[in-house]
């Protein structure tokens, strides 16, 4: 993709602050385009669209957004369905509530729906994502794993993500509920791709160069497996504690960054 007409993405860990500063969706607005931001929120993988829809049409409103729409997409016919989908034209952003990122991936993924966000994002548009909006937006996604405990050999379940961002696995609510474990197995399976833990009330912004920077309270979390040199990682005794060696990871709080392309941290000056 260009990097001259990428643009951006703000993929956030979860339990964004909603009630004090709200620091991230305020950079959600500040990228869209400010007052003159047009936001669609996608809420296919909430159990509960219409309370969802309703809280962040208002939180968008309040911080300033010329306007706000809510789209269910429910099923595959629908995000088939082009002329229902005109709605997505004049979004300056594609905001993708929490819930379960299957429900994305399942639902949107290879359908009209998906080729629009993409195209927007190709454009130059914004696309954000919290929780399970953030876990959708790699290449492969976490889907279910075992949390708070040690890593294991092969117990962890990954499906295709909606590929926004190539060459990344993202998990979220990360420190919060205990996935280290879990992000270690996954890159462990997939040592070629960068693991990226967020925490709640975090957010990793990313631009049109693939650099990303922290926004928030909490940590971004970056395992790299590249130069991994040994792993017992098989489908054999699934339960058995993984062994992984030479791996490198990356702690970065606010202001603290990462370079996709390069695979080099940036540091706060």
């Amino acid at each position: 993709m260009p990097e001259n007409e990428r643009g951006s993405l703000v993929i956030i860990g979860g339990a964004e602050d909603k009630r004090a500063d709200k620091a991230i969706l305020k950079e959600v607005i500040k990228l869209s385009g400010g007052d003159d931001s047009h936001v669609a929120l996608i809420t296919t993988a909430t159990s509960n669209p219409e309370e969802a829809g309703q809280e962040y049409k208002r939180l968008f409103a309040e911080l300033g957004a010329r306007s706000v729409i809510s789209i269910n997409i429910t099923d595959r016919e629908c995000a088939n369905n082009v002329e229902g989908l005109k709605v997505l034209e004049n979004a300056t952003c594609v905001f993708f509530v929490g819930g379960d990122q299957l429900r994305i991936s399942s639902i949107l993924g290879g359908t009209e729906v998906h080729r629009i966000i993409r195209k927007l994002y190709e454009e130059g548009r914004v696309i954000a994502g919290t929780s399970a909006g953030a876990s959708m937006m790699s290449e492969i996604m976490v889907v279910e794993g075992r949390d708070e405990e040690a890593p294991r050999k092969c117990t962890l379940k990954m499906a295709p993500g909606m590929d926004l961002l190539a060459g990344v696995i993202i998990d979220q609510h990360f420190n919060q509920r205990g996935r280290i474990g879990r992000l270690l197995a996954a890159v462990a399976q997939n040592p070629n791709i960068i693991g990226v833990g967020i925490d709640e009330d975090t957010a990793m912004i990313v631009n049109k160069e693939l650099e990303f920077i922290v926004q928030g309270s909490g940590v971004v979390t970056v395992v790299d497996g590249r130069d991994i040199s040994f792993t017992n990682i098989s489908e054999q005794y699934p339960d058995d504690p993984l062994a992984i060696t030479n791996v490198k990871i990356h702690i970065l709080p606010k202001g603290y960054g990462f370079n996709l392309i390069k695979k080099q941290e940036i540091i706060k000056k």
